[in-house]
C-alpha cells in the first residue's frame, strides 16, 4: 500500500507573494474598500426619500377660518302662536309672555316667540301655513294655535284649548304655554339623567331571576305583548329623532353585590346600595354586536329568601317614581311604595315581588308584565328627554306615546344640544391639530370636518322655515364632527412624540452610522493625501528636467 511520501521543512508548501503580504489583498485594495463603503452611503442615500415618505404625518389644511366663523353664528328657532281671541287679549298675553321670557331667559335660550291673532296667521305668506283660518299647521313644528273652550285645558295636534273667557286666562295661557313649548330649564335635569343623543339606540330588555335555584323562578315572559302596548308606541313616535335596536334576555342567577337590610318581614334596598345595584361582574346585560349606545331596562325577581324586596323613600318620596341616586347615603326611611328607579343615562331597573298566589307559576303573569312595561316606558321617556306634559293638561291625541308639542320640544331641545356639540367637537378638532405637531390630519378627517361644516350651516339656513329639516342636518353635523375627532387615524400617531422616534432610532442606527462616516472620513483624507503625493510625484520630475534643482 502506497504512503504520500513524508515532507521535510525546506519542502513545505509556501503562500504566494499576494496572499503574504497585506497590503496586496485584494480585498483590502483601496478602490474596492472605497467602493463598498460608497455602496453603503448610496443605500443610505436612496432609502432616506422611502424612510421620509413612510414615516412622514400627513397633515392637511383644516377650515379654521370657516370653525371659527360658525363658532359666532346664533341659532334662532322661531314659534309663532296664533290665538283666536280679540286683540286685548293678545295684546296683555304677548306682553305677559314676553316679560316671562326676560325672567327665564335660560329656559327661552335661542327661541323666538311671536304672538298673533288669527287674522295675521291667515294672511301669513310663509309656507308653515297652509289653507284659510286657522289651519293645523305643519309638521314643521313652528306654529301652533289656541283655540277657546269650555272644561279644562286640553291639547291636540298642536292646538291648545284654554277657558279664554275667566279672568286669569291670559296668565294661564302663558304658563300653559312655557310649560309646552320651554320645558326645559337649568335645573330640569340636575342628576343628568338625560343620554347623550345618539341617532341609533339599543334597547336591552333583561328578566333577572336573583337565584332561580331558591326556587320560585320566572323561566319566561311574553315580552313581545310588553313592547307592542307600551314600547313600539314610543318608538314610532321617535323614530324622527333615533332609530331603535331591540333585545331582550332571561337570566337564572343574577346575584346581588351587597345584602339587602331586613326590616321586620322584608328586605329594603338603600340610596347607597341603588349605586352598586347593578353587579356588572356577574350579570350578562348586552351583547357587544355593535357600538350603538344601549339602554338597559331590568326587571328583577328577588330570591325567594328575601322577599318582599323594597326601596326606601327619604322625606316623603314615597310619591316620586323615578329615585334620584343623589340622597344621602343612609339606611332611615321607610318602604317607598315605588318598585322602580332610574340610574342616570344608564337605564331603569323594576323590583318584581311576586304574588303568593302565582308562585308556582314559571311565566311572569300578564297583569305584571304590563305593569313593568308602563314603568319601562315611563324610564325610556325620561333618558330620551322627553318632558311631562304639565299638570292639568289633558292630551286629546288618539296616538299613544307622546304629543306633537312634547315632540317638539324633544326636538328643539336636540337640536341645539348638537349645534353646540358640533361647535365644541369642530373647535377642538382645531386647537389639538394646532397644538400637537405630530398630530395626522387626513383626507377623511377634512372631509368629515368639512361635511360637518356644511350642515351646520344648513342648520341656519333652515331653522326659520322647518325645525325637523333643521334638526336633521344638526343631528349629521354633531355625527360627523365627533366621527372626525375619533378617527382613528389621528389617535394613530398621538401618544408617539419626537423624543420617542430618537429613543427607537438612536440605538438601531447610532452604531452603525458612527463606524460608516469614520470609515468614509479616513477614506476621504487618504484620498486627498494620495492625490497630494501623486501631484508632488509629478512635479519633482518637471522641476529636474528645468534644471531647477
Amino acid at each position: 500500500m502506497d504512503h504520500p511520501a513524508a515532507t521535510t521543512k525546506d519542502e513545505e508548501p509556501t503562500l504566494p507573494p499576494s496572499l503574504r503580504d497585506p497590503k496586496k489583498l485584494f480585498f483590502q485594495s483601496n478602490r474596492l474598500r472605497r467602493t463598498i463603503i460608497f455602496a453603503y452611503w448610496a443605500l443610505i442615500l436612496l432609502a432616506l426619500p422611502i424612510w421620509w415618505y413612510t414615516t412622514s404625518i400627513e397633515r392637511l389644511a383644516l377650515p379654521t377660518r370657516r370653525v371659527h366663523q360658525v363658532e359666532e353664528n346664533r341659532l334662532e328657532l322661531p314659534i309663532i302662536i296664533c290665538v283666536d281671541a280679540d286683540q286685548p287679549f293678545i295684546d296683555d298675553a304677548g306682553k305677559q309672555l314676553a316679560n316671562r321670557i326676560l325672567q327665564d331667559s335660560d329656559r327661552w335660550k335661542g327661541v323666538v316667540v311671536e304672538v298673533k291673532d288669527n287674522v295675521s296667521c291667515s294672511t301669513h305668506d310663509s309656507p308653515l301655513f297652509m289653507g284659510p283660518i286657522f289651519n293645523i299647521p305643519t309638521e314643521d313644528g313652528n306654529v301652533y294655535t289656541v283655540r277657546p273652550t269650555v272644561g279644562p285645558i286640553t291639547i291636540q295636534n298642536r292646538q291648545l284649548f284654554l277657558p279664554l273667557a275667566e279672568p286669569d286666562s291670559a296668565t294661564k295661557l302663558v304658563d300653559s304655554m312655557t310649560s309646552l313649548l320651554a320645558p326645559y330649564s337649568a335645573a330640569s335635569d340636575p342628576e343628568h339623567r338625560v343620554a347623550q343623543y345618539s341617532p341609533h339606540y339599543r334597547l336591552a330588555f333583561s328578566l333577572l331571576n336573583e337565584d332561580a335555584a331558591a326556587g320560585d323562578p320566572y323561566l319566561d315572559w311574553q315580552i313581545e305583548a310588553g313592547l307592542k302596548a307600551h314600547i313600539y308606541p314610543i318608538i314610532r313616535r321617535l323614530k324622527t329623532l333615533h332609530n331603535f335596536t331591540i333585545e331582550s334576555q332571561v337570566q337564572f342567577h343574577a346575584p346581588l353585590a351587597f345584602s339587602p337590610v331586613q326590616i321586620d318581614d322584608s328586605y329594603a334596598i338603600t340610596s347607597e346600595d341603588l349605586t352598586v345595584f347593578v353587579n356588572s361582574a356577574e350579570w350578562t346585560l348586552s351583547s357587544s354586536s355593535s357600538n350603538d349606545p344601549v339602554l338597559h331596562f331590568i326587571l328583577f325577581i328577588p330570591s325567594a329568601a328575601r322577599r318582599p324586596l323594597r326601596l326606601l323613600a327619604h322625606d316623603g318620596e314615597n310619591d316620586v317614581l323615578l329615585k334620584v341616586l343623589s340622597k344621602p347615603n343612609t339606611t332611615a326611611g321607610t318602604p317607598s311604595i315605588s318598585s322602580a328607579f332610574l340610574l342616570p343615562q344608564w337605564g331603569g331597573i323594576v323590583i318584581h315581588n311576586p304574588a303568593p298566589g302565582t308562585l308556582a307559576a314559571t311565566e311572569l303573569p300578564s297583569r305584571d308584565l304590563n305593569e313593568a312595561f308602563s314603568l319601562f316606558a315611563n324610564q325610556l321617556l325620561a333618558l330620551l328627554g322627553v318632558a311631562v306634559l304639565p299638570a292639568g293638561v289633558v292630551d286629546m291625541t288618539e296616538a299613544v306615546g307622546l304629543s306633537d308639542w312634547q315632540l317638539d320640544a324633544l326636538v328643539r331641545r336636540r337640536t341645539f344640544e348638537n349645534v353646540q356639540g358640533s361647535r365644541d367637537t369642530l373647535l377642538s378638532i382645531v386647537k389639538l391639530v394646532d397644538q400637537i405637531e405630530n398630530m395626522p390630519v387626513g383626507e377623511d378627517v377634512r372631509g368629515d370636518v368639512d361635511d360637518a361644516l356644511e350642515a351646520l350651516n344648513k342648520v341656519y339656513e333652515l331653522s326659520r322655515q322647518s325645525l325637523y329639516q333643521a334638526f336633521t342636518h344638526s343631528a349629521k353635523s354633531f355625527s360627523l364632527s365627533s366621527r372626525a375627532f375619533f378617527n382613528p387615524g389621528m389617535l394613530a400617531l398621538l401618544y408617539f412624540p419626537a423624543e420617542h422616534k430618537y429613543a427607537v432610532y438612536s440605538p438601531l442606527f447610532a452604531s452603525a452610522i458612527i463606524l460608516l462616516v469614520i470609515a468614509a472620513l479616513r477614506e476621504i483624507i487618504a484620498y486627498r493625501r494620495e492625490r497630494t503625493l501623486a501631484r508632488d510625484s509629478v512635479a519633482k520630475p518637471q522641476l529636474i528636467m528645468t534644471g531647477k534643482i
